[in-house]
């Protein structure tokens, strides 16, 4: 396979053959994510070759990139034009753009600058009849109908192998600076939730059960009156910690007890669940390390509006996410059916049957 070209119609070819086949298939990029969701069987399909920015377009703040681009050679490109990727997705090991996609991890800005699917402006796609669709475009206002790109985002693969994205990008702050206080922690959830909805240019916060953390972001007069308001201590290293906590770098992040990832309103107190906790997105993301069975963390996270998923070190042969309502899987079920007739793409790896 010589050029991208190449690559885009041997991928489609492979996909065509699988499907007349009923052959599963196992997508494979830069394997960053390959712990995430359950564990599913089929032939390797590897889209990691298939990578490349084909078009930037620094005055429209846009970025297409071919789905195996490693992330970090996009942000090298946006950064020599002074702009930078706003959802912050986990880069582990590896990470490209199609499996930041696949995934729709967001970092530690996401209540701030918005979600990664917010920023997903066109995809071009092999759907499991290995036919490559275009969908959305170059522009934010491109959908007329259904936005089939955003589905696409956290997706695993399931609806389709991605090929090329359109992403939406920001220019990167005059000013930037991280601010750390020692709170308790209902404490420490109330002035997150209070100052978050406070004109002030807050663009990450996380509490360790110790310290809470406050990046602060913008002009420079706006950056030095927030951090006259908000007092605390300046943390020296703010880029290092703010990477560390995107990437799972933290020293929380390491051990063997299954790690839940909870999403639940931001003001909810402190859960009732055994383990230790690490605040994220100003208490709306919550990290459990926890041994407690499965039934009980989604029972408790639902108690509160909310969903709870085994991040990792679970059993992959068990469900991993949140059940779903049955109208919304019944939804999940149409799509699967409309994008992978057969169900050959990552079969198993959101839910059993899907």
């Amino acid at each position: 396979m010589n050029n991208n070209s190449d690559i885009s119609a041997q991928l489609a070819e492979r996909v065509r053959e699988a499907h007349t086949k009923g052959t599963a298939l196992n997508i494979h990029g830069g394997g960053s994510k390959d712990f995430y969701g359950r564990q599913t069987d089929g032939e390797p399909l590897d889209v990691s070759a298939h990578r490349g920015i084909v078009s930037y377009e620094p005055t429209e703040l846009v970025v297409t990139a071919r789905a195996g681009t490693p992330l970090n050679d996009i942000e090298a490109a946006l950064s020599e034009r002074g702009q930078m990727i706003p959802f912050g997705a986990p880069r582990f090991v590896n990470c490209t753009l199609g499996g930041a996609v696949a995934s729709g991890l967001s970092g530690p800005g996401r209540p701030y600058y918005g979600a990664l699917r917010d920023f997903v402006l066109g995809v071009k796609i092999i759907n499991g009849k290995g036919e490559i669709l275009n969908f959305g475009g170059q522009v934010m206002k491109n959908v007329a109908g259904y936005d089939v790109s955003r589905t696409m985002v956290g997706a695993l693969g399931t609806l389709g192998v991605l090929v090329e994205i359109s992403i939406k990008v920001l220019p990167q702050p005059v000013s930037k600076l991280t601010v750390q206080k020692s709170l308790a922690t209902d404490v420490a959830l109330d002035a997150m939730n209070r100052w978050s909805g406070r004109p002030l240019p807050i663009t990450a916060a996380c509490y360790d059960g110790n310290n809470m953390y406050l990046r602060l972001c913008g002009s420079n007069a706006a950056v030095d009156s927030a951090r006259k308001k908000l007092g605390g201590e300046l943390v020296e290293t703010p880029d290092e910690f703010w990477q560390k906590l995107r990437d799972h770098r933290h020293g929380f992040f390491s051990g063997e007890r299954p790690l839940w990832r909870l999403s639940v309103p931001p003001a909810t107190p402190q859960i009732s669940l055994p383990g230790k906790w690490y605040y994220d997105w100003g208490g709306a993301q919550r990290w459990l390390r926890s041994d407690a069975p499965t039934e009980k963390v989604q029972a408790a996270a639902g108690a509160v509006g909310g969903y709870a998923e085994c991040f990792r070190h679970g059993d992959r042969a068990a469900e991993v996410f949140h059940p779903l309502p049955a109208p919304l899987m019944k939804l999940h079920r149409n799509l699967k059916q409309a994008f992978d007739p057969r169900g050959i793409l990552n079969p198993g790896r959101l839910y059993k049957d899907f």
